[in-house]
């Protein structure tokens, strides 16, 4: 939910990040049983209300799936003096600030890994409560293997700031948050706070990515969720952006990107989605229009979102069907493959870099093509109906 800033001066080194291009592909083969496949449909069905597929399962499962996953990673030349050629997505010399990570298997990690490999340097904003474990792994080395870049070095994150994005100065802090124990020992963490702790730092940034989501009532029906409930999963969610960018938007350089992240439920029905996290989601979507026109026309800087497609992160764990969510996305995507972390890296890359210098106010959708599909072509519907698949 929010972001952090470390104490006073404290500052997290790790080894410096080097990067070259190349391009990798891995193809493998996945055996998804038909048990296993059942079973989420099962728990799906009952869920959303939907009638048994069986008829059409058997059809898709009684071959293995092949998956292929072919990423371009984003990355830079090694040498700032080495010519580029092609079209490379080259971030060197620019600063990010990536607000919402807290640990190293979610698309904020994902995000900070494909910008540091395009050459960027890369802070990070950590929520208070969740600063000394991340801090801590760091340090120990537990996210060694998540900080491999794909030239081998490992990505360094020059500094961690701890973050809680829903209070916009020390002002908006109740008592009772400043008193909390997880609270104990960081200061300076407010949106006001973090900005000026990074100006004083820094001086400036160019990237802002905004990785932020949460809502206390997630698991409830909209119809059952509270008002606090909704207004805490706006606060957190897509009001937090339009702080973040407020505060930052004064010391970004112009020819700056702004980037955050939504999910369909912003447009289509998803049950299970609740607690107002898809009106969130929805506001999020708007206000990137909205900011792109402000910041663009005030600051120069672009402002965009991505709506990824499942991810099996430890956020969307929380929610608790995400298991369902990957397995539908399988069988109704037009690309019957499961999304990585590193696809949706690679985008925010993108649309960081000058390659989309033209690119501004735009949903961009890193799904596999889920958001294009009107049906679930897994329905016992389809059953007669010739439909593509991968062999």
């Amino acid at each position: 939910m929010g972001t952090a800033v470390a104490p006073g001066s404290y500052m997290v080194n790790i080894k410096p990040c080097i990067s070259s291009s190349r391009k990798m592909s891995v193809s493998s083969m996945v055996n998804i049983s038909t048990e296993k496949k059942e079973a989420s449909w099962t728990r799906l069905a009952s869920f959303s209300n939907i009638s048994s597929r069986q008829p059409f399962l058997h059809r898709i499962t009684s071959k293995p799936v092949k998956f292929e996953k072919l990423v371009t990673r984003a990355m830079s030349e090694a040498s700032d003096n080495t010519p580029l050629s092609g079209l490379p997505i080259d971030l060197r010399g620019k600063r990010a600030f990536i607000a919402g990570v807290a640990d190293d298997n979610g698309y904020g990690w994902a995000i900070a890994k494909s910008l540091a490999a395009a050459g960027a340097e890369i802070l990070v904003g950590t929520w208070v409560p969740a600063l000394n474990i991340f801090e801590s792994s760091l340090r120990r080395g537990k996210f060694d293997e998540s900080r491999v870049l794909p030239d081998g070095s490992l990505m360094e994150i020059t500094k961690v700031y701890p973050m809680d994005a829903v209070y916009d100065s020390p002002e908006d802090v109740p008592e009772d948050v400043k008193m909390n124990k997880r609270y104990a020992g960081s200061s300076n963490w407010t949106v006001q706070e973090v900005v000026e702790s990074v100006k004083k730092d820094f001086g400036s940034i160019d990237i802002l990515v905004h990785s932020l989501a949460n809502g206390p009532e997630v698991i409830k029906p909209l119809l059952e969720t509270s008002r606090y409930g909704y207004l805490a999963a706006l606060s957190a969610s897509s009001y937090s952006y339009v702080s973040l960018l407020k505060h930052f938007l004064p010391i970004m350089n112009q020819g700056g990107a702004s980037i955050s992240l939504t999910y369909i439920a912003s447009e289509r029905i998803i049950p299970g989605y609740g607690g107002g996290m898809s009106s969130a989601k929805a506001a999020l979507e708007s206000d990137t229009r909205v900011m792109a026109f402000e910041a663009g026309r005030k600051h120069k800087v672009r402002v965009n979102t991505i709506s990824a497609g499942p991810l099996r992160s430890r956020a969307a764990k929380a929610i608790g069907f995400i298991d369902m969510m990957i397995d539908y996305s399988l069988a109704n995507a037009p690309l019957q493959k499961e999304l990585s972390a590193e696809e949706v890296g690679n985008a925010a890359a993108f649309l960081a870099s000058p390659l989309s210098s033209a690119i501004t106010g735009a949903v961009v959708y890193v799904d596999n093509g889920l958001n294009a599909m009107g049906v679930g072509v897994d329905s016992p519907i389809f059953t007669n109906l010739d439909i593509p698949k991968d062999d």
